[in-house]
């Protein structure tokens, strides 16, 4: 081009102004818009087809030089200001397409103007430009307004604005359009066909729509089969996609990670590995999706260590190991397989963090029970600026949860409104809010904040009735319960999980039948174990518990250690020995270390006087080498964690406490307290009974609490084991005596005592 160039010049002659035009054409082509411009700048004669020749090039080239953009609209407004011909088609053309690459809605408003000023507007192909423009800038009522006015409509043209109303998620107003394109005598094409698939959420339309590929031939095609894939994976249908992808004759890499993806996200594992299997038997090379996709299906199979060590050297010899993808994958799998050491070296061998992989480890730490390791990597993560999003939001207010830490928890989301994570705009920050104000032990403002949620989808409602279960505030969960029904919001097992828990911490043993039996008969939920858990412990604490035990053996599920463990304690509470040793000895089948069955058991036995099947229990017990879980109670003041045993003397402050332990004895005795000896489950005098119960873990933490803790305080304690029945009246009183709020969180539930009440009516 330049050797022809150097030619015109070196014949003497000034190249007149349509070889001038060509040789701006051709320098735009080949990239080089300095050169055009010299040769725009130099042209003495220019005419309408020499302004469109270095329009032309400014829009061509603004894809790798974005500043170019600005200097092609000032010679858009150099050429209005031109006093010969208007303006043609071809003229618009470039400056519409610098008004796309811009973002400068003002620039096309201002073009399209221009258009309707000089009766362009309703031209094909400038009509077209504007209609991708404003869908392209999320205009989407003035794009439909001039598609609507067009007197000639193409299937690129319906394409574009059916993506733009998907990309917008108005799915309902994509699929009304779509139907409108299927009457309007045009044929969809696979475009068509794959964007509207992408936006279906109701299986009954994806079914129709899916008639309509068959009819019309486009389910031969990959695209679109990829599309029925994801559909039917999306609406939980796996056995139609795998048939889907089962009678492909042609498939990509798509296809295969598509099925892949819908295996191991409906929880078959197995199937998602051996789709991988087949997929390397074809010869096809996996990609960073394929490999992330088929590590989320181990942490469900027996092997998926294992397999998962495997794609990690998979991984590294094929060079994706240093994709963020894969990496924040692995990352994911070895924290879900307690595998901390290996996701902490990948995390710490990675150059550039993204903004997942610092989700994901924050949530692998609290996965492995390390909360507080999230916590302090949310502060390193903070202190290098980055941004939160509302899953680091989300996540790290779990970890709160998880710690009981509420201090924190309430700086987390002072930060999450800071950073625009209104809880009613982002539902999954303020679920993840109301499920941490509830385990810290707040439910009031739980509460508080569930109501000022936008709450139309289930999630937050599940959150609000386990928390409502833990408080014991069974009553008005059953109430919202109602609410929810009344706004159109249809249960979902975990619900009736949160609903059966309120009964059975509330003692509501009728309600929680009404509500079991409604599961399948009123909502086609079939019950699971966990539900059957729920109705065996509320029977167990109503004091039914030969019927709780009944309801184990009749039901559809082996029975879990942990529903066992809950009807054991029933006995112990209710005295009924014979079911307690049944019940023991089947818990000892399933778990013969459980060192709960055996203290609960010479409980039992202590209780009902009988201390030689006591001592024989505890005999077994260390013959067997299992060790007791100690129990032990902790406090927070002024963010620093204060934890006590038994008969703890260890606290710096030891000796304050004890005197204020006694002090507070002395105070409720004088006011009605009588130690209850039942629970020294020891065979010695009743003096010694009594001094035995003065000192448990929570009555000395509560104690340190009121010495260290401004008066109108809240003085909250955790306890790992359940509270015994004595620290329990004890408290109620001390709550009289000291005018105090105090939240007891046991292993059962949490304790509200108010002056000389507890939010548990004594059922727990």
């Amino acid at each position: 081009g330049k050797s022809t160039h150097a030619l015109v010049i070196t014949s003497g002659e000034y190249p007149d102004c349509f070889l001038t035009n060509n040789l701006i054409t051709m320098y735009s082509k080949c990239g080089s818009l300095s050169y055009a411009r010299l040769l725009f700048d130099k042209s003495p004669n220019r005419d309408l087809v020499t302004w469109n020749s270095i329009l032309a090039a400014y829009a061509h080239s603004v894809d790798s030089q974005i500043n170019n953009i600005e200097e092609g609209f000032r010679l858009f407004r150099l050429f209005l200001l031109q006093s010969f011909a208007s303006s043609n088609r071809l003229t618009l053309a470039p400056v519409l397409k610098l008004c796309s690459l811009s973002g400068y809605v003002w620039a096309s408003e201002a073009v399209h103007g221009y258009a309707m000023k000089i009766g362009l507007e309703w031209d094909v192909f400038v009509s077209g430009s504007l209609v991708n423009i404003y869908s392209k800038f999320e205009r989407i009522r003035e794009a439909r307004v001039l598609f609507d006015a067009m007197a000639e409509r193409d299937v690129v043209l319906w394409n574009v604005m059916l993506r733009a109303y998907l990309e917008l998620h108005l799915e309902e107003e994509a699929l009304c359009f779509f139907s409108a394109f299927h009457r309007s005598g045009l044929r969809p094409d696979h475009f068509g066909i794959h964007f509207v698939l992408s936006g279906t959420n109701d299986l009954g339309l994806g079914q129709q729509i899916h008639c309509a590929t068959l009819k019309s031939g486009f389910d031969s095609v990959v695209s679109v089969a990829n599309s029925l894939i994801n559909m039917y994976s999306k609406l939980g249908c796996v056995y139609f996609a795998r048939k889907i992808f089962s009678d492909m004759n042609e498939m990509d890499l798509i296809s295969w990670n598509s099925m892949i993806s819908s295996c191991a996200q409906s929880g078959l594992g197995k199937e998602a590995v051996d789709i991988f299997l087949d997929l390397l038997r074809e010869g096809l090379r996996p990609d960073h999706f394929t490999l992330a996709s088929v590590l989320r299906a181990c942490p469900s199979l027996m092997e998926g260590l294992h397999l998962s060590s495997q794609l990690h050297v998979h991984a590294i010899k094929r060079c994706t190991i240093t994709d963020s993808f894969v990496l924040t994958t692995l990352i994911d799998v070895y924290s879900r397989s307690g595998k901390m050491e290996e996701a902490e070296f990948l995390f710490a061998s990675k150059d550039a963090f993204d903004l997942a992989t610092w989700n994901a480890m924050m949530f692998g730490y609290i996965w492995s029970n390390d909360s507080h390791k999230a916590l302090k990597l949310f502060s390193v993560m903070h202190g290098k600026g980055e941004r939160s999003d509302q899953i680091t939001l989300a996540t790290t207010v779990k970890a709160c949860g998880c710690l009981e830490g509420l201090e924190q928890g309430k700086q987390i989301h002072a930060y999450s409104i800071k950073c625009g994570f209104d809880s009613d705009l982002y539902p999954f920050v303020g679920t993840s809010l109301v499920d941490m104000y509830a385990k810290c032990g707040d439910i009031e403002d739980a509460y508080r904040l569930f109501k000022r949620m936008d709450v139309r989808d289930v999630a937050p409602w599940n959150s609000m009735f386990m928390g409502l279960a833990q408080h014991g505030n069974g009553e008005e969960a059953l109430n919202l319960f109602k609410v929810m029904k009344s706004h159109g919001i249809e249960p979902d097992a975990i619900t009736f999980i949160g609903v059966l828990s309120a009964c059975s911490h509330s003692g509501l043993v009728n309600e929680a039948y009404e509500y079991f039996n409604a599961m399948q008969k009123n909502y086609g939920i079939e019950p699971e174990i966990e539900h059957y858990s729920c109705l065996v412990d509320a029977l167990g604490r109503a004091g039914h518990v030969q019927e709780a035990e009944k309801l184990i053996v009749s039901m559809p599920y082996e029975a879990s250690a942990s529903m066992h463990r809950a009807l054991l304690g029933a006995c112990r509470v209710q005295g009924d020995t014979e079911t307690g040793r049944r019940v023991a000895t089947r818990l000892l089948a399933l778990e013969p270390s459980d060192s709960a069955a055996y203290v609960l058991l010479s409980n039992i036995y202590a209780a009902a006087n009988r201390w030689n099947d006591m001592t024989d229990a505890r005999r077994s017990m260390k013959k067997k080498n299992v060790k007791k879980d100690p129990g032990f109670s902790w406090i927070d003041v002024k963010n620093k964690v204060h934890l006590f045993v038994v008969d703890d003397r260890s606290h710096p402050q030891a000796d304050l406490i004890y005197v204020k332990v006694e002090d507070l004895i002395k105070t409720i005795k004088a006011v009605g307290y009588v130690p209850d000896m039942d629970f020294v489950l020891l065979d010695v005098e009743d003096e010694e009974k009594e001094r035995a119960l003065y000192y448990h873990s929570e009555k000395l933490a509560i104690a340190y609490g009121l010495i260290s803790t401004p008066p109108s305080a809240t003085i909250r304690v955790i306890k790992n084991l359940r509270v015994c029945g004595d620290c329990h009246n004890a408290i109620k009183y001390i709550s009289k005596v000291s005018e105090r709020e105090i939240v007891l969180r046991d292993a059962n539930r949490f304790h509200h005592f108010r002056d000389g009440k507890c939010s548990c009516g004594d059922f727990w």
